[in-house]
């Protein structure tokens, strides 16, 4: 069993700090390394949109994302490069620039998306339009803004943050049903349930539990039953790693679909389940974290410990694949600042040092391979980039 006690709102940064166990690169190494990552990574900002050019719409909630949790980390860092102001740009602009995205799942369950900007406010192009409120047709876009928000709120407490994640998950209880039992839908054609939109519904819930003290109760008890229904759907499976999704059968029974087990698919739920364990004090979901993330190295890591996406896409993974190791590293970082292992901590530093020995141009912007070449795949863009940021801002925390 895992002992942790948590705080208030206040142990947010002390959750994210991590601790230490072994020397490795000094603490001012790796944050002037984020440092430099972070102004690489806005060198591809559209003020005029809100939004990162070179990838997609979800792709820059991950962006942002990225960005609040480097600067809750550096502070100073993040004032030097105005990120308060940066999310209130996005916070104004992007739900209001006219986006057409396109979504499908490949036969292994890799989804790609087509996301292009219209040229201008007065686009003719009436299939391009705003996402206000940053709600549209999927629910894991929507979940990914959700935790962009939040993070923002952490950093800056600017109320706006919160009570626009408070109603974008609104939004995404509508996409829960009883088919399969319970779960949310991934897009609102209700065709296919998924991981990772009930992963972020879950993390969702739990992060918004730990900071609205007048709806805790509301969001444990919905976090708490998302839990419970996930591990009942047979999507982890037998090596404790999670596949894909769900298929529906002719009959109505639901069952592990058996297809791929992306790294975010393995990411997105440790965090989740760490909101949960502060929201409830339950340190048996960071028990069932830990096996999670220990299967999910086991997977991901080569023989040299740098990670590589799951099914051999690497490094062709396509504009949506380039972002899942991050994510599955970002949440691993948040696992290990409160429930610590030799192994998170190792991974994270082996694989922030060889991004940024063998994976930085010039620019120093980031590729898709972490052992390099950083043209691998025909990156960096900010996809790649703030996926391999994720790492370098974990590095940031668990060295300390």
């Amino acid at each position: 069993m895992v002992s942790v006690t948590w705080g208030g709102l206040a142990v947010w940064t002390a959750f994210l700090l991590g601790s230490r166990a072994v020397e490795r690169a000094n603490d001012p190494v790796y944050t002037r390394n984020a440092l430099d990552a972070a102004k690489a990574l806005q060198s591809w900002y559209d003020n005029s949109a809100g939004l990162w050019t070179t990838t997609g719409w979800w792709n820059s909630a991950n962006c942002h994302s990225s960005l609040a949790d480097w600067a809750t980390l550096d502070s100073a860092g993040a004032k030097s490069i105005s990120i308060a102001d940066t999310f209130a740009n996005t916070f104004t602009k992007a739900q209001v620039t006219p986006v057409k995205v396109q979504k499908r799942v490949s036969s292994n369950g890799l989804i790609t998306s087509a996301c292009r900007l219209s040229t201008g406010r007065n686009s003719h192009d009436l299939q391009a339009r705003g996402f206000p409120g940053f709600l549209n047709e999927f629910y894991d876009d929507e979940g990914w803004w959700a935790l962009a928000w939040i993070r923002s709120w952490d950093v800056t407490h600017d109320p706006r943050y919160l009570s626009m994640a408070k109603s974008i998950f609104e939004d995404m209880r509508n996409g829960t049903d009883s088919i399969c039992g319970g779960g949310i839908w991934w897009s609102k054609d209700r065709k296919y349930k998924n991981a990772i939109a009930n992963e972020l519904y879950l993390s969702v819930a739990a992060s918004l539990a730990n900071r609205v003290p007048d709806r805790k109760d509301l969001y444990v008890d919905i976090a708490r039953r998302e839990w419970s229904w996930f591990k009942s759907t047979g999507m982890i499976n037998e090596r404790n790693l999670i596949n894909d999704g769900l298929v529906i059968h002719a009959d109505g029974s639901c069952a592990n679909n058996g297809l791929n087990t992306w790294s975010y698919n393995q990411g997105v739920v440790l965090g989740g389940l760490v909101e949960l364990s502060r929201a409830t004090g339950d340190t048996s979901y960071l028990d069932e974290a830990t096996e999670i993330g220990k299967a999910a190295l086991g997977l991901l890591s080569d023989s040299q410990g740098i990670i590589r996406e799951s099914g051999g896409c690497e490094p062709n993974c396509g504009g949506d694949g380039s972002q899942f190791k991050g994510v599955f590293m970002r949440n691993l970082h948040y696992l290990h600042a409160v429930a610590p292992q030799d192994a998170f901590r190792s991974a994270i530093l082996k694989n922030a040092d060889s991004i940024w020995a063998s994976n930085r141009n010039g620019n120093n912007q980031l590729g898709i391979s972490w052992a390099g070449p950083v043209e691998a795949g025909g990156g960096p863009n900010a996809s790649t980039h703030s996926s391999a940021m994720d790492v370098l801002v974990g590095a940031m925390a668990v060295v300390s």
